[in-house]
């Protein structure tokens, strides 16, 4: 009788141990495309990410809703399009409605210990106590013994304002790197690019670092492991722009093995899926992993967990103001093709914005075209936009052919 009771006792602790809560960390980047080997660039050289791809899944059409970092993130944080929250413009700082929350505050009261280290940049003004900490020194090691976690933890590294620093020490060859058809193929590009892969290699260096914590503090068995990228390449006519150049990003997923039932049914080591998921769809994510049904307010949806949606059929994307530049651009895409709604077709697509300019592509590209330079797929950014583009992307992966005009 009591071998009996202590059979029952040791599978009843092992069914609570199976069901309980995971924890979380999200590892994310600034300002990069899928530029990763995982993704099939052979010139990224990005191990730690790529091993994390190994024994996770990879998403191929995952998306930002903006080509820019602070409506990205305030999509991520409500769970809502900044365009319906009203939070759309860069720097701009609206109020939530009484009955919306950001994540991390429901998160708290779901026992979680919420870290952030370190970069917020939301277009929303914080209600009451968002994150158990926000700073550079935030971390799950803070926490109460045996306490479930969410953390995060930014890499600037490949940030724009990175592509530029001189002097640099290169480690990708300016020759090796692919311009895109939109770029004039000269010498400055060609540095700026072939920077640009070095800052991710540097990014992934500091994600390998913080998996090594992870390991070292024994939870990688009992974690959930996001990377991502918060939207497109910092080079122009990438960031800022809702094309997929500007709003295509990598998420890679790892579920370890005591939480394999809450991944989905296509989810093996090294996998991947042509899922469409968007920035909108992360709040309702982890509120799925943890245990809880997505917000009525939340408009995107779980992809992973109990309460995963069944796959959606589009993305959406948009550009309100940028830096000191008005432009009211709508975008959508499906697995195939990107559609663009341009609705202020007056304006040039590649408007002087300073901050812009100070990357030596910007300067040369507009240079040579004031000097007649320029083929028709590189003159395109220096001129007016027509009101709808469509690409196949297929076909197109530089998004020059516009086949709405077809």
């Amino acid at each position: 009788m009591k071998f009996s009771l202590l059979l029952c006792t040791l599978a009843l602790c092992q069914t609570l141990n199976a069901a309980g809560k995971p924890g979380i960390l999200w590892l994310t980047s600034e300002d990069h495309s899928p530029h990763m080997g995982c993704y099939g660039d052979k010139i990224a050289r990005t191990p730690n990410v790529d091993a994390l791809a190994a024994k996770g899944m990879l998403f191929q059409k995952a998306w930002s809703v903006a080509p820019v970092c602070a409506p990205a993130r305030t999509a991520i944080i409500s769970g809502i399009y900044p365009s319906s929250s009203g939070g759309l413009h860069m720097r701009s700082m609206v109020s939530l409605p009484e009955d919306v929350r950001m994540y991390p505050a429901i998160l708290r009261e779901a026992g979680y210990y919420c870290t952030n280290n370190s970069k917020t940049d939301y277009n929303l003004r914080e209600t009451g106590k968002v994150w158990d900490e926000s700073s550079n020194k935030a971390h799950w090691k803070n926490r109460a013994e045996g306490q479930p976690f969410f953390a995060i933890f930014n890499s600037t590294k490949s940030h724009e304002s990175q592509i530029r620093t001189r002097p640099h020490t290169q480690i990708t060859k300016p020759d090796d790197v692919r311009v895109p058809a939109y770029h004039p193929d000269t010498p400055e590009v060609r540095k700026d690019w072939a920077q640009y892969y070095d800052n991710i290699t540097t990014m992934d260096g500091m994600a390998g670092k913080v998996m090594d914590e992870l390991r070292a503090d024994g939870l990688e068995e009992d974690t959930i492991v996001f990377f991502y990228g918060d939207h497109g390449s910092g080079m122009p006519r990438n960031k800022r722009w809702p094309f997929n150049s500007g709003l295509n990003v990598s998420i890679v997923v790892h579920i370890p093995d005591k939480y394999k039932h809450l991944a989905p049914p296509e989810y093996k080591p090294g996998g991947t899926t042509d899922r469409l998921v968007g920035f909108v769809d992360l709040a309702p994510t982890l509120m799925s992993l943890t245990g809880r049904k997505p917000e009525p307010y939340h408009q995107g949806q779980a992809f992973l967990g109990p309460h995963a949606a069944p796959p959606r059929e589009f993305n959406y994307g948009f550009r309100g103001r940028m830096d000191e530049r008005f432009d009211l651009v709508r975008t959508v895409r499906d697995k195939r093709f990107v559609y663009v709604r341009n609705y202020m077709p007056h304006k040039i697509y590649g408007q002087y914005i300073a901050y812009m300019f100070e990357t030596p592509t910007t300067a040369v590209w507009k240079k040579m075209y004031d000097e007649g330079k320029l083929n028709a797929a590189q003159r395109k950014f220096w001129e007016t936009k027509p009101p709808e583009e469509l690409y196949d992307l297929e076909t197109d992966r530089d998004e020059v052919n516009n086949l709405a005009r077809s």
